[in-house]
């Protein structure tokens, strides 16, 4: 497991790996990260907000993130800065400091990807709803490289589109066993099918 010190966004919400994180940047702080991602072509890292706002400068998050790579980026009409970035590896956080400008860095070890696991018989079905949802994803899903056999890419592609509370998104971030989140995450599923139906 390697170390480093990255920039950090702390967010309200859960970016996984191989998933799309779209954004609209306007503050000088994350102006001015951005630009050095990009321009170093280095990643920043998500953590899920606990305590505090997204604006705010003192702020408490979970303890494990998610890398994130700048894939696109656009100037919207509004004037405000547009990327798409794409999650990577996860990190257990270490460390916070606050730089001058507001940018909290964090401290990282990197965690090591979780193996591929091919989708076991008993939930082919939900790498076959995953696949026939997918078309209607939208662009940002354009980006991201489909792997519907493998149990870990159907696991969090799902942890991000169900209507989960955060409390559980995170879980789905911190597991380390594909099979255990899948077998998380097919009660909802059923439940959203059986609504679905009545």
């Amino acid at each position: 497991m390697s170390k480093q010190s990255i920039p950090l966004f702390p967010l309200q919400t859960v970016l996984y790996p191989g998933g799309p994180l779209p954004l609209r940047i306007f503050e000088p702080r994350y102006l001015e990260m951005v630009s050095r991602c990009v321009k170093e072509d280095t990643p920043f890292g998500v953590v899920l907000l606990m305590q505090g706002s997204e604006v705010a400068a003192e702020v408490r998050t979970q303890a494990t993130g998610t890398l994130a790579t700048i894939r696109d980026w656009d100037k919207g009409a509004d004037g405000l800065l547009g990327i798409t970035a794409i999650g990577g590896d996860r990190f257990r956080l270490l460390a916070i400091k606050q730089q001058e400008d507001g940018l909290n860095i964090g401290d990282v070890e990197v965690l090591p990807p979780e193996p591929e696991v091919p989708v076991p018989a008993d939930y082919s079905l939900l790498a076959d709803l995953l696949r026939a949802a997918f078309d209607d994803l939208g662009d940002y899903y354009a980006l991201i490289e489909q792997r519907f056999d493998d149990a870990s890419w159907v696991g969090y592609r799902f942890a991000e589109l169900l209507p989960l509370d955060m409390q559980s998104k995170q879980y789905c971030l911190e597991l380390d066993d594909p099979l255990m989140r899948l077998e998380f995450i097919r009660p909802y599923l059923r439940e959203m099918r059986e609504e679905m139906t009545q």
